[in-house]
């Protein structure tokens, strides 16, 4: 049944809200700051700060699965937009194995960062104090080593669920690096010599105003 002509400038407003509604839920912004710390907001870092900010379409903080832009439920998105996670790791790192599983069980939308040069190690120490493994963040809390109830308590101040709400076709980010590895530099080549270039004129053995036997005392004509 056609809808009455009176309503359509209504549905149109409706329409327009909710469109505009949803952008405003996934447009995230990805923040780098001096420290090579990221972080996720919804407002832009100030014209004065050293951080450098990216729209994020995907909305990583807000936990849009990888790859497949199927965004999580609103709730879970705002927890992770006001509370990104982010848990720093290192190889053959049992606690970090088991805050990986804590938030994995959860369904906690996270970054991982891993630790394994010494770039790295002085990068943590900047942004932690610490090199201590693992490290973890929510929000504006830090938290050192693993503990299942500091972990869980912070997770469930922070508003996280205490079971998995992620789609069944979410993908991790895949773990990065605290400090993104620089491609060696090459030497550039050296320059080949000019067939035309102009040579140096042979220089005598023996300058023409030198004493010799024959002249000892230098005159030249």
């Amino acid at each position: 049944m056609p809808l009455p002509p009176k309503l359509l400038p209504l549905l149109a407003t409706t329409m327009l809200l909710l469109a505009g509604h949803s952008a405003m839920a996934q447009a995230v912004y990805r923040i780098v700051g001096p420290d090579g710390k990221v972080t996720f907001s919804d407002r832009p870092p100030p014209p004065s700060s050293p951080a450098k900010a990216s729209v994020d379409t995907r909305a990583e903080a807000a936990a849009n699965s990888a790859g497949t832009g199927n965004v999580l439920p609103y709730a879970l998105q705002q927890v992770a937009r006001q509370y990104p996670v982010t848990l720093y790791t290192s190889k053959d790192c049992a606690p970090c194995n088991s805050a990986r599983n804590l938030l994995n069980s959860r369904g906690v939308p996270y970054s991982e960062r891993t630790v394994s040069s010494n770039e790295d190690n002085d990068a943590l120490q900047r942004i932690s104090n610490d090199n201590a493994l693992p490290f973890g963040t929510i929000g504006g809390q830090q938290l050192k080593g693993f503990s299942d109830l500091e972990w869980t308590q912070y997770l469930d101040a922070a508003g996280y669920p205490k079971t998995s709400q992620l789609p069944t076709n979410y993908r991790r980010p895949a773990a990065t690096p605290l400090v993104a590895v620089k491609a060696p530099e090459q030497a550039a080549p050296a320059a080949a010599p000019q067939a035309n270039a102009p040579q140096a004129p042979p220089q005598d053995p023996q300058p023409r105003n030198a004493p010799s036997p024959s002249n000892p005392t230098g005159i030249q004509f």
